[in-house]
């Protein structure tokens, strides 16, 4: 099964939304770093499953700041639109509650790229985080 992906023009009007709903500076810092995003998650050689895809989207997009304002609800915004997309509806839900805290610990880099992997597979692929998952998130946070 392959997987699906949105374009850059859709990622920059779905920001455009997220700021007008919920306030903060529109426009772009840099488009090329949102390209960059959007492109790499396509190579399987570099993320080479859904979750390696899914997080370097996420991570990429809350801490390079393509958006001058609102790359955190972005990030979390498109995270949830690929797991759609890809038919994986069951957990959005859980993907935007978890990931509205964990956005946050990511910008202020308390969660590195391999906690929030382990956090999103998680969340893709088992009920509950496991407890030594919670122990490393509250770790990572403390």
């Amino acid at each position: 099964m392959g997987v699906n992906y949105f374009t850059l023009e859709y990622a920059i009007k779905e920001h455009d939304f997220i700021i007008e709903e919920s306030g903060g500076a529109q426009g772009i810092n840099a488009i090329g770093l949102l390209e960059s995003i959007l492109d790499h998650i396509q190579y399987d050689l570099y993320y080479p499953e859904f979750e390696d895809k899914i997080t370097h989207l996420v991570f990429s997009v809350n801490k390079n700041h393509a958006f001058s304002d609102g790359n955190k609800r972005s990030s979390i915004a498109l995270g949830a639109y690929l797991l759609e997309i890809n038919g994986l509806e069951y957990c959005i839900d859980k993907f935007i509650i978890e990931m509205e805290n964990i956005s946050v610990q990511i910008a202020d880099n308390k969660i590195g790229k391999d906690l929030l992997h382990k956090i999103i597979y998680s969340i893709v692929n088992e009920n509950e985080f496991s407890e030594q998952l919670k122990l490393e998130i509250i770790e990572a946070i403390a």
